[in-house]
């Protein structure tokens, strides 16, 4: 497949620089299949959606405020953006941890070189070791206090680059169901997603579960290869409780539909019943005629032109997404991380007999 196949015309009039104020207030595109338009309803409508007997499941990962302004010993500045802790230390410890982060800018930043934030305050010390590419490197943090309090303290939300206004409240990107403090973006597809919406859920008889992918560059970073074959998906770690994978065995033997919230959900439980475990690291590149194990519905933002995510969804709904996102753009859909929505309906249960 070519990357090209994947592009489209995104305005940026269409690009979301703000959540709304009500989450669940997100205007929905509702996939009928190949035969009749889509309709068009609002996130707080998901209960009335699905059916009783299905199954939501939920990331539950929460966002480090990941992104460091920092100064090198000469004074010049630099940029950490915190990926992927290599170690086994908890957020909360003191001391050493070492992790995988974006520098920028990388090659003015020689191994060994020593960073310290751009503000007041001296309990918080990075120094940068090697290079792994592409702006990747290892680095070491030491901490004099609890790390989350350090990272509360000098760091601030990753917010992707197409977002250029001010977040004013920063837990607006966060879900209201996150749980451990671990990844590099939000899971934004749950961030439209409320008590009052899980709750009209439980009353229909709607389930929920949770897994957790850390999500990292293996979800933003975009497609630079004429092929797509060509991409190289980044690792992320998941991890699937029990109870989750149970829950959606119980779903589907009953002939219940497995509703993933977010692509990051598809690809942690598609990893599972790829790879047979239940948590680890995951590179599943979900492209082309992938067989869909566990997911049957997908709800999920609108997102970047020739990225893997892009990509994840012509395989679950096929082509016809142009035709959805077409729509989308001229009906005034907000898109990308703080827009609007869409539920998708995998496209093989479509087919007649």
């Amino acid at each position: 497949m070519e990357t090209s196949d994947f592009d489209y015309d995104l305005p940026d009039s269409a690009i979301a620089q703000h959540p709304l104020d009500v989450r669940d207030a997100a205007r929905l595109l509702v996939d009928q299949g190949p035969l009749n338009p889509p309709t068009h309803r609002v996130v707080r409508d998901l209960a009335d959606l699905l059916d009783p007997g299905d199954l939501l499941v939920v990331n539950n990962t929460r966002v480090l405020p990941a992104r460091l302004h920092l100064t090198r010993s000469s004074g010049g500045a630099a940029e950490v953006l915190l990926l992927d802790r290599l170690d086994d230390g908890a957020v909360d410890s003191v001391g050493h941890s070492r992790w995988e982060a974006l520098v920028r800018p990388s090659r003015k930043v020689a191994p060994g070189t020593e960073l310290t934030p751009a503000g007041p305050g001296d309990e918080l010390r990075i120094v940068v070791h090697d290079d792994l590419g592409e702006g990747r490197r290892i680095v070491e943090l030491e901490s004099s206090i609890p790390l989350l309090d350090a990272l509360e303290r000098h760091g601030v939300m990753p917010l992707p680059p197409y977002i250029t206004e001010r977040l004013d409240e920063p837990e607006r990107y966060q879900t209201v169901f996150s749980q451990r403090p671990a990844s590099a973006a939000a899971p934004t597809a749950g961030l439209h997603l409320t008590k009052e919406v899980f709750a009209r859920c439980e009353e229909r008889g709607i389930g929920r579960a949770e897994v957790e992918l850390v999500v990292g560059l293996g979800t933003f970073r975009p497609i630079a290869t004429d092929a797509v074959e060509d991409h190289v998906m980044h690792s992320e770690a998941y991890r699937i409780p029990p109870e989750t994978m149970e829950a959606c065995e119980r779903t589907k033997a009953a002939g219940g539909k497995v509703v993933a919230i977010g692509t990051t959900v598809v690809r942690a439980l598609e990893s599972a019943a790829a790879f047979g475990a239940s948590s680890g690291r995951t590179e599943l590149f979900i492209k082309g005629d992938h067989e869909f194990k566990i997911v049957d519905r997908l709800l999920t933002n609108f997102h970047l032109p020739r990225s893997s995510l892009l990509v994840l969804i012509d395989s679950f709904v096929g082509p016809r997404w142009r035709d959805l996102y077409a729509e989308a753009i001229d009906d005034g859909y907000r898109f990308l991380s703080f827009g609007d929505a869409m539920l998708l309906t995998r496209r093989d249960l479509w087919m007649t007999p």
